[in-house]
């Protein structure tokens, strides 16, 4: 690992984690950071390597140099993102998981409104089109700032934490959860009560590449099991922290409590296709006080979910329909 002394710390620290990357892939992610327009001093690049088989250092080669190489026992992308932030120096964060990539004329807008508007969080779009193969995108005016609690009551939040380029200075103690398949869930929300001004940008700079042996592609039964049990565990643990909250907070975050049952109940039904693992579900949420669903008009979909679930021929009309979108 290499350390080299800045006096002034740099703009915005990009936190890559891999695991396990094709090396062609990770080269692509890094070299598509080094393309942005920001000098050495302005930028840190920290790559995690998180127990990879193979350690990419030497087919990597020079391009490592001037990035900070960590290379760890594998423990999984929350501990992984938690040793990069340990030591992260940037203003602004930018996570980005090494088999994806930023494009940089699009992040380079990004640049230009942290700097003229100095937002605590900025959000920013993903695509998942080679930009050589379309033609560059012209970004329409940022939305207005808002508080990240008011944020949260009026929008439907993107958990990925790469969608996001925010202060390190909000952080605080706030880190991932370890051995968690849905970390960004329980992250990102308690990072958005965090921040005073949020503003988001259609523009699109960051490439996402799904790939086959991901493991959001894996629904074995086992990875099913732990995906369903993690995500109940975010939604108690959510709940418990918003009812400690100010009232404005405590309303944002129930606001993400009830969105993320209603996906919790759909991923059951989808994923189960068991009436019996549905209604345990139903029958648990009961005890933590969280169903019937809030009768709240967060939206449309909302609202029909809250109606089909609240009867037994609702819920199984809920599993038809879940299973049909897997079958597609």
């Amino acid at each position: 690992m290499k350390l080299s002394i800045k006096t002034e710390k740099p703009l915005i620290s990009f936190l890559v984690t891999a695991y396990n990357l094709p090396v062609e892939m990770l080269r692509q992610c890094l070299e598509s950071i080094l393309a942005i327009n920001l000098s050495a001093d302005q930028r840190e690049i920290i790559l995690v390597d998180d127990g990879s088989d193979e350690s990419p250092v030497d087919a990597l080669g020079s391009l490592l140099q001037g990035i900070i190489y960590i290379r760890q026992r594998n423990q999984g992308l929350s501990v992984a993102r938690n040793t990069a932030l340990q030591i992260a120096q940037g203003e602004y964060i930018q996570f980005v998981d090494g088999d994806d990539y930023l494009i940089p004329e699009a992040y380079n807008h990004c640049i230009d409104i942290i700097r003229q508007q100095h937002p605590d969080i900025l959000i920013i779009g993903r695509t998942r089109k080679d930009p050589k193969a379309s033609p560059s995108h012209h970004p329409s005016p940022n939305l207005p700032s808002a508080s990240g609690a008011s944020y949260l009551l009026h929008h439907n939040l993107r958990a990925a934490a790469w969608g996001y380029l925010f202060r390190r200075n909000i952080l605080g103690e706030l880190r991932f959860t370890p051995n968690l398949l849905h970390e960004d869930e329980e992250f990102t929300p308690l990072l958005f009560l965090r921040a005073e001004s949020v503003t988001e940008t259609s523009c699109q700079p960051y490439l996402y590449r799904q790939r086959d042996q991901s493991i959001t592609n894996d629904e074995d039964t086992n990875h099913t099991d732990q995906r369903l049990s993690d995500m109940e565990g975010i939604i108690k643990r959510l709940h418990i922290m918003a009812d400690r909250m100010p009232k404005t907070d405590r309303d944002a975050l129930n606001r993400r409590v009830a969105q993320l049952t209603m996906v919790w109940l759909y991923e059951t039904a989808r994923l189960t296709g068991s009436q019996s693992r549905l209604s345990q579900a139903i029958q648990r949420l009961k005890a933590y006080g969280l169903f019937p669903l809030p009768a709240k008009s967060y939206n449309r979909k909302y609202n029909y979910f809250r109606q089909l679930t609240r009867t037994k021929i609702g819920q199984q009309m809920l599993i038809l329909i879940a299973r049909h979108h897997k079958e597609q």
